[in-house]
């Protein structure tokens, strides 16, 4: 069987709304590496977005699996509940940053977390509107892309909006937006468009993912968080994809001194199984009536299972710190191959959640074709690269933190020798 084959039957079968980054059909994967159906190998630097943090196939994760598969494998909660999903809330209850009591509520994916926090937060203040930021992501959902702050290629075509949703820039110096100007852009919108009184809550990823890995600000942490507090609105933390060690912290918001009221996460909670949750103040997440909050697959027995192999692997393998090392690693070779390259305008992110952005050698426009050739070089190598960004001018790094030492080098020379090839061209 070739990729090729397999790519004409998926035009014929799949929606062309799907979008594919890769022709590459996957046999097989383990730790950091994965197979294709023709036997070539590839180190993948995607880690289906930020979700095998854990690695492909970790044998804890598929023990845990295993073990509920013969156990049972779905009830509903909501009719049969099992006790292990009560433990991963209180697990998750402890972990999450913020002094006070929280619950939380399980879902499927990162768009229905978010979805429901958006509802949980309405319930709570009884009122609707939103503010969220430019270039964020927040799903493909209509809640989700109307709060997602880019519009090709996630709202081109689905026509108007959710209503009450607002939108001010996310501070990127590259891009020449501070912290005062995200600031003073929600001051603005008070006086001219919207009424504190009448915002439910302000949501934002702690780096922003599709947006271009753009880590937000202590400071606007802190300025958003008083913001909230003096005109009694909600702040949610979208850590979809920045969860689970991907920073160095088991949740971003660890490296901030202010805590959300409202966490979302999914991805790398369960290791590869569709698993999400919702985590925030008890007396927030109770706003909701019985039957509110919920949904048929919402905490999938094996979902959970694997979810609790993961925090323990995290823990185990010490995969926060994991994480620190292998971004410094990574930012050290970009660093020293930006003194030839100078495409490379910016090197960022915390832990390993990493990304190099690309301009023009004058530094005068973004340089998304370089982006995009480097990413395509480095597949034909045999590495697996992601593009993001405003202007798919970025990429980003998202490894498994599990990655061998000797097969995190080798990735690096594959990394060199690409920018290297497509500099030279």
């Amino acid at each position: 069987m070739l990729n090729a084959e397999i790519s004409r039957r998926r035009d014929a079968a799949i929606s062309r709304g799907v979008g594919m980054q890769t022709q590459v059909y996957v046999s097989r994967a383990s730790g950091a590496e994965v197979w294709d159906v023709e036997g070539r190998r590839y180190i993948d630097f995607a880690a289906g977005i930020a979700v095998v943090n854990t690695g492909h196939c970790h044998p804890k994760v598929m023990e845990a699996v295993r073990a509920q598969s013969e156990a049972f494998t779905h009830t509903c909660h909501q009719v049969l509940p099992y006790e292990n999903y009560i433990r991963l809330a209180e697990r998750l209850n402890d972990k999450v940053p913020g002094n006070f009591d929280k619950k939380t509520v399980f879902v499927t994916t990162g768009a229905e977390a978010v979805e429901n926090a958006i509802k949980i937060a309405r319930a709570a203040t009884g009122r609707s509107a939103i503010i969220a930021f430019g270039g964020g992501f927040h799903g493909r959902t209509f809640m989700g892309m109307s709060l997602t702050g880019k519009v090709a290629p996630y709202k081109k075509g689905f026509g108007a909006m959710m209503p009450d949703v607002f939108h001010v820039p996310f501070p990127a110096d590259l891009h020449g937006v501070s912290t005062s100007d995200a600031l003073t852009a929600i001051e603005k919108l008070f006086k001219a468009d919207l009424d504190p009184d009448r915002v439910a809550a302000i949501i934002l990823e702690p780096v922003q993912g599709e947006g271009g890995f753009y880590p937000a600000p202590a400071e606007l942490m802190r300025g958003l968080r008083e913001l909230c507090d003096s005109h009694g609105i909600l702040l949610i933390a979208d850590e979809v994809q920045t969860g689970f060690a991907r920073t160095g912290h088991l949740f971003a918001m660890e490296g901030y001194d202010v805590a959300a009221d409202i966490t979302t996460m999914a991805k790398g909670l369960a290791g590869g199984l569709p698993l999400a949750a919702v985590t925030g103040r008890a007396e927030i997440m109770d706003a909701a009536a019985p039957g509110g909050l919920g949904g048929t697959y919402g905490g999938n027995p094996l979902g959970i299972a694997a979810a609790h192999a993961v925090l323990d692997v995290i823990e185990e393998e010490d995969l926060c710190d994991r994480a620190n090392e292998l971004g410094s690693r990574l930012k050290q070779r970009l660093s020293a191959i930006r003194e030839t390259v100078p495409e490379i305008a910016d090197i960022r992110g915390p832990g390993f959640m990493v990304a190099a952005e690309f301009y023009s050698a004058d530094g005068s426009a973004p340089n998304p074709d370089m982006a995009n050739a480097i990413r395509a070089e480095a597949l034909n190598r045999g590495l697996v690269l992601l593009t993001c960004g405003v202007y798919g001018n970025v990429i980003r790094f998202l490894a498994p933190l599990t990655i061998p030492d000797g097969v995190f080098s080798e990735a690096l020379d594959i990394l060199e020798a690409s920018i290297s090839a497509v500099k030279g061209a």
